[in-house]
């Protein structure tokens, strides 16, 4: 239990650290875009994390997981996009937020691994 807790925090602490670094975006068209973009897929995974620890069934939890996993990669693509428009120019924030994004893709990936393999 402890662990899924740790696990629920590192979300809300990654969708907070996406509020704030979306607010200190480059304010331009492109820049309103992108961060409206990533404000949503960055602070879905905390929020689907928090409905799959409430799944009806061990595949209603896996399929939320999946949610979780594929909300990720999209977030990390925006931070890509962001950084290779120049839209941030906090280049230590965009490197801290991609490598917090890889390590809980990492670990979904796993997660959803071993509840398929559970499952079966």
């Amino acid at each position: 239990m402890e662990r899924k807790y740790d696990l629920e925090e590192r979300l809300i602490d990654f969708a907070a650290s996406i509020i704030a670094f979306t607010d200190s975006m480059v304010n331009s068209k492109a820049g309103n875009h992108l961060a409206n973009q990533l404000l949503r897929s960055g602070t879905s995974p905390a929020l689907n994390y928090g409905e799959a620890q409430s799944g009806e069934s061990r595949k209603d939890f896996i399929h939320k997981l999946k949610i979780v996993l594929k909300e990720l990669r999209e977030t990390r693509v925006a931070i890509k996009i962001i950084e290779k428009s120049i839209l941030h120019l906090d280049k230590g924030e965009i490197i801290k937020l991609l490598n917090e994004c890889n390590q809980l893709i990492s670990i979904f990936v796993k997660s959803i691994e071993t509840a398929e393999r559970n499952n079966n």
